[in-house]
């Protein structure tokens, strides 16, 4: 049977994310089967997804759109296949169903899931996005988000509108690793431990992490403009996807309401600062977002009703460049 991130429960009401499964990788070395060049790799993503959308994120700010070429599906799940009852990612039937995705012009799949059939006739994982793919060869090259971003950062450098930028620069590398650890278990999948949970244990535990994380990072910001210094880094761009869909999702449908990120001035003005750093805004398509998060999960959200609000300007000023680079 076809699985989601929902049948990812432990018999303690916990979540339990399983690991990604394709892991090949994209480099510059002589040899190697996947070598960076332009327009060999196309990366499927979801808006609403915010693993995706740090990799669309680095494809963006590094001046990749030329050279990799990226679409989205549909963001809210649908049935994958006419014979069982998996729910998932999908393409749209045409490119003007719904504003922002578009239909699988490489491929025709009518789904993620046919993607990742395509790739291995017995995978038996889950069918996520990111999905970076080669044209080439015909399969997915790697779907951990975490990895890709890596490659995207460095192994296309030579074809990047702005190599300059490098977001895992090797003197802040153990930092940036230190700080990926810790944001990634009690706020990136903190949420999510937070909303799937079952039981009030779980969650209340899954919740005081998030809460002492979250307050964490409202004091290192207050002496910083970023989580691992004065420059933008692989760090940033992994908690904002998270601190982005924070009011907006995650405090009313994970139950993450104990404290708003409005509510935390540095955090508040620090995810407004990475919104507006050039090529950012792009990647947050917040219908998207609340579309599929209210919308996919009928165990949560029975009649799939989307709140209003807060509908927050990400785009007003911030006070964020009191500190000098």
């Amino acid at each position: 049977m076809a699985r989601t991130t929902l049948d990812e429960m432990s018999n303690s009401g916990a979540f339990n994310r399983s690991p990604s499964t394709f892991r090949n990788f994209i480099s510059r070395e002589p040899g190697s089967p996947f070598s960076p060049e332009s327009g060999r790799y196309h990366l499927y993503i979801s808006y609403a997804c915010p693993w995706a959308c740090r990799c669309l994120s680095f494809l963006k700010i590094k001046g990749l759109e030329k050279a990799i070429s990226f679409s989205s599906v549909k963001p809210k799940w649908e049935r994958t296949k006419e014979d069982d009852a998996h729910m998932g990612w999908v393409f749209p039937i045409s490119d003007t169903e719904e504003p922002g995705a578009e239909t699988d012009h490489l491929n025709s799949a009518k789904s993620i899931r046919a993607l990742y059939e395509l790739a291995s006739t017995n995978y038996s994982g889950k069918y996520t996005v990111p999905v970076l793919w080669d044209k080439k060869l015909q399969t997915i090259v790697n779907n951990e988000s975490s990895e890709i971003i890596r490659m995207l950062n460095s192994e296309f450098n030579d074809i990047a509108e702005n190599a300059v930028l490098d977001l895992y620069p090797v003197h802040l590398r153990s930092q940036i690793d230190e700080v990926n650890e810790w944001t990634y278990d009690t706020i990136n999948n903190g949420v999510y431990k937070c909303g799937f949970a079952t039981k009030q244990e779980p969650y209340e535990e899954a919740a005081n992490k998030l809460y002492e994380a979250l307050d964490k990072c409202e004091e290192i910001l207050g002496k910083q403009r970023y989580i691992c210094g004065n420059s933008l880094t692989e760090a940033d761009i992994r908690l904002f996807v998270t601190l982005i869909r924070f009011d907006e999702v995650y405090a009313v449908y994970f139950k993450c309401n104990k404290k708003l990120l409005r509510e935390y001035p540095n955090l508040f003005n620090y995810t407004k600062d990475i919104f507006q750093f050039p090529g950012m805004s792009s990647t947050v398509n917040m219908a998207h977002i609340k579309k599929h998060y209210y919308g996919s999960h009928p165990t949560l959200n029975a009649y799939g009703v989307i709140p209003l609000g807060p509908n927050i300007d990400f785009s007003a000023p911030h006070d964020r460049d009191r500190f000098s680079p």
